[in-house]
């Protein structure tokens, strides 16, 4: 290869664009930060740590983030941008040196019944290129092989509308891959009928038990009682044959109620529609339990669960049909990919190779392509979003990460550290928000925010190196090298939660007894099973030993900007009782959703403008100031404070307001006490729920549930999102569930939870079909002294044995 010879010597004076190399922000106010100012050097890994709630995923998702998107969207035109997300400028005085910014956070993904591994990546589009052009038999193009496209065939005139104008026959056929049976979803459901209605009264009596359907409720029941097909005071099982065909199956038809065109269908087409067709992760809890209660979900007897159609199963490659690909473990998947040899699509073939040895490389290599994405947890979904950025040529760009640690066992994060650094040493700008001090290890540059959360964090306390951040006096720093120590004594368990041949997912025929009555860990790598082994086995067996089974995971939970912790925990009620008492008023008015509202603005405090491709303007509520209240509303007080300063208080500042004096209200002391209690006390009585971390929502939950009456309290990874200092009050609290007589299970990685533990049970030793049994059952001090599984290794090297 020819080269031109170089004449010109570089100039020793440096370039001007070379000063670039610093993202400087200057007087940020986003949410809790304080006029926070820093200057971040490019081309590093810097990480940014803090307890929870001071203030960092204010700074790098809400201002340095959100400002790139923000400008990048700027540059495309006025229509791509209106079907765009409109996101309006960060409240900051100066952003500077900013580049393209890539976002991988722990959004859990869509959790449509259709999105699976594969369609959420590129892998599933790729396959079905190569089936499409290897696959025999022949079956056509690569919507054949899409569970997503129903085939479609159809004839009659189409009339053209230009010159002249002819009508012409035409015919349209399109072979989709979709199963017709499933619709694409690899389930089928079948209803009892018991649980939708109760035959023996009338409809106008309240027959129909579905959630949601009043006897008053014109949008649901009163269509039924006032359409003319059904007599609505005659008991359902009197119905004719017509009448209950009516009832139940009738095609989609309209109807005038009350003045206003409905469409009428049957019960069980309707309860489809709006129940069954949605992915049950994304159902509210009421809907969730009656749809678990009257419906029954299968394996589809058509396509056996794979969703596609005869004719994409029966196309193959070697003799492996798309279904058989996309239930491989993606390792081995990888692997038979690898073992093709076709110069015709080679190009594919080696770019499928490279997607496929990602996920291995990122530790998901035990996942299968036909997995639900919904099903991943926030560590998997954040690693999955990684996959696509892991070859990727682009250099000098900023790579935002929220807490990739996540869910992920010791051995796993030395290897996601090597992600983070690979992607740094491409050129590019890697800013890590993380609680986990081996990543905190790793970087170049450290920022420190604090020194509490909520009002009292929102500073930096500390900007430098690691070596700086472990000499310096911040709360981080003097936490840094904490270790947990192995107990002396373990708890005697006072009973045994029996599993026996458990084989959900790549469990293989496990038996296994959880003791009750202490605090056992289950650990093992990513993807060993453990979540197949407590959500798949547990929960069913919620009789056992006569205790009942409290599961308390991070998933989202569910309400509008107006839903607050206040609102979620009934916290609210015995506050609006208290000031109802004090004042001679309804309890109502001291509601933001109900009549205490502000008329302007509906009780939200802001009003929204939406400007269609520009960002949408949200401004305070002149006529409440943002109080979201009526001002006679305000003019009522309890303990010298109006509702609207009671929803802006901190959980701890609330404790001691209803602790005592005028406004001492022992209900709502009660349920403070547990928010505190599960080191939420930073938090704001009236922050909305969507702003929430995982790892928060998760305590949150925990503080709904901790008067239940369940006996078994399994948590799904509590320390998510923890900092090292609110480690030790989270291990106290769950001392204080199993001194209450409480059984706690705890799905962990963190070595400090390990250590803690009185009884230890360690799935291994690999991922996916590696892993799926027993290695280790007994104490911590055992497992250590054992040293014969990787959470043994880990272990000992942490608590320095």
């Amino acid at each position: 290869m020819n080269r031109p010879t170089r004449t010109d010597t570089p100039s020793p004076a440096s370039h001007a664009a070379d000063r670039h190399d610093l993202i400087r922000v200057h007087g940020t106010r986003v949410n809790n930060l304080k006029d926070v100012s820093v200057e971040i050097p490019k081309r590093r890994l810097t990480v940014f740590t803090g307890v929870s709630g001071s203030g960092k995923s204010s700074l790098v998702f809400n201002t340095i983030a959100a400002e790139s998107q923000r400008l990048i969207n700027e540059t495309y035109s006025a229509f791509v941008q209106g079907f765009m997300p409109t996101l309006a400028r960060p409240e900051v005085d100066v952003l500077e040196g900013l580049t393209t910014a890539i976002i991988v956070d722990q959004q859990r993904m869509a959790a449509d019944a259709r999105s699976t591994v594969g369609t959420a990546t590129d892998a599933n589009a790729m396959l079905r290129i190569l089936f499409s052009r290897l696959g025999q038999p022949h079956i056509g193009s690569p919507n054949a092989f899409a569970f997503n496209v129903p085939s479609v065939r159809a004839s009659g005139a189409i009339t053209i509308e230009r010159g002249a104008g002819k009508t012409v026959k035409q015919t349209f056929t399109r072979t989709g891959g979709m199963c017709p049976r499933c619709e694409g979803r690899g389930t089928v459901s079948d209803i009892d009928l018991t649980q939708l209605f109760d035959d023996s009264k009338s409809i106008a009596e309240g027959a129909i038990t579905i959630p949601g359907y009043k006897v008053d409720g014109w949008w649901t029941v009163g269509i039924y009682i006032e359409s003319g097909f059904l007599d609505p005071d005659k008991p359902i099982r009197d119905y004719t044959e017509t009448e209950l065909y009516d009832f139940l199956h009738k095609e989609p038809v309209k109807v005038k109620v009350n003045g206003v065109n409905l469409t009428y269908e049957g019960l069980i087409p309707k309860v489809q529609k709006s129940m069954l067709s949605k992915d049950r992760e994304a159902l509210q809890p009421h809907i969730r339990a009656f749809v678990d209660r009257a419906v029954t979900f299968t394996a589809c007897p058509e396509c056996g669960g794979t969703r596609l159609s005869e004719a994409a199963r029966s196309s193959r490659v070697g003799g492996i049909s798309i279904a058989d690909a996309c239930a491989m473990q993606i390792s081995d998947l990888a692997e038979w990919v690898r073992g093709l040899d076709e110069p015709s699509v080679a190009p594919l073939l080696s770019t499928l190779r490279q997607t496929l040895d990602s996920f291995a490389e990122i530790g998901l290599g035990y996942l299968s392509l036909d997995r639900p994405s919904g099903t991943l947890s926030g560590g998997e979904a954040q690693r999955v979003k990684m996959i696509r950025h892991l070859g990727s040529s682009l250099t000098d760009v900023t790579y935002v990460f929220d807490e990739p640690t996540v869910g992920l066992h010791p051995h796993d994060i030395q290897r996601m550290n090597a992600l983070l650094l690979r992607l740094r040493d491409k050129g590019n700008t890697v800013l890590v928000v993380e609680h986990k001090p081996e990543t905190i290890a790793i970087a170049d540059h450290v920022v420190d925010l604090g020194p509490g959360a909520g009002t009292a964090g929102g500073t930096v306390c500390f900007e430098g190196t690691v070596e700086g951040l472990r000499a310096g006096g911040t709360l981080t720093g003097r936490h840094f090298d904490d270790r947990a120590v192995l107990k002396e004594t373990v708890r005697t368990p006072t009973g045994t939660l029996e599993i026996r041949g458990a084989t959900a997912n790549n469990l293989r025929d496990v038996d296994v007894d959880i003791p009750l009555g202490v605090l056992a860990v289950i650990t093992g790598v990513a993807g060993s099973g453990k979540s197949s082994l407590v959500h798949g086995s547990l929960p069913h067996r919620s009789g056992a030993a006569g205790a009942g089974v409290v599961s308390i995971d991070q998933g989202a939970i569910r309400g509008s900007r107006r839903s607050n912790p206040a609102t979620y925990t009934g916290l609210l009620d015995p506050i609006r009782k208290a000031f109802a008492k004090v004042n001679g008023v309804k309890p109502a008015l001291f509601s933001a959703n109900s009549e205490g509202a502000c008329p302007n603005c509906n009780g939200a405090g802001v009003i929204f403008t939406d400007l269609a491709m520009m960002a949408g303007v949200a401004s305070v509520c002149e006529e409440c100031e943002g109080k979201r209240f009526q001002a006679a509303v305000l003019d009522h007080h309890l303990g010298g404070r109006d509702i609207s300063e009671v929803l802006a208080m901190s959980v701890t500042e609330a404790e001691e307001f209803f602790g005592a004096g005028e406004a001492r209200t022992p209900a709502a002391h009660r349920i403070l006490d547990r928010l505190a209690d599960v080191g939420l006390g930073y938090l704001s009585l009236g922050q909305p729920l969507n702003t929430l971390s995982g790892g928060e929502r998760q305590r949150l939950k925990l503080a709904t549930h901790m008067t239940d009456k369940g006996g078994v309290y399994i948590l799904d990874e509590p320390t998510t999102g923890l900092h090292l200092a609110d480690v030790e009050q989270l291990l106290g609290l769950l001392d204080r569930l199993v001194d209450s007589g409480k059984s706690v299970i705890v799905i962990e990685h963190h070595q400090a939870v390990m250590a803690h533990a009185d009884w230890i049970i360690d799935l291994g030793p690999g991922a996916g079909h590696d892993g799926g049994r027993i290695v280790f059952e007994g104490t911590p001090t055992d497992l250590v002294a054992a040293r014969s599984t990787l959470t043994g290794e880990h272990l000992a090297a942490y608590v320095g044995t």
